[in-house]
């Protein structure tokens, strides 16, 4: 019972100063005007710092990737692990042995590289 007359204190506090809360309605129209107040804020946001941090990002890993493909330019001594490349079915395209995005160059075969790395 005393639960009950406390909410009620304080219900009629928050009515008789006014911060009851919102209908749908002025919620939504708060929400709009809060959203066009920060949007050029974020527009901002976008196009000094997000854009060329991506630029940035994309130009550092062509770098990093043109040196090291220039410093180790053949894959590595391909060895025939057993739990490695497992085919306990052939793959539904193809010739069932490469996988869909298949490099020749780059991924092995169970039985080792297609091309000869000299």
């Amino acid at each position: 019972m005393a639960f009950a007359f406390q909410r009620f204190i304080r219900t009629r506090t928050i009515f008789k100063r006014g911060y009851a809360t919102l209908s749908y309605k002025e919620e939504l129209e708060a929400a709009g005007k809060h959203a066009a107040e920060t949007m050029p804020l974020w527009k901002k946001i976008s196009f000094l710092v997000a854009f060329p941090a991506i630029i940035f990002s994309t130009v550092n890993a062509y770098y990093k990737e043109t040196k090291h493909h220039k410093e180790h330019p053949h894959p590595p001594e391909f060895r025939p692990y057993p739990h490695l490349r497992i085919r306990s079915k052939p793959f539904p395209w193809g010739d069932g042995n490469h996988t869909l995005f298949h490099s020749p160059h780059v991924n092995a075969l169970p039985e080792g590289y297609e091309e000869s790395h000299n």
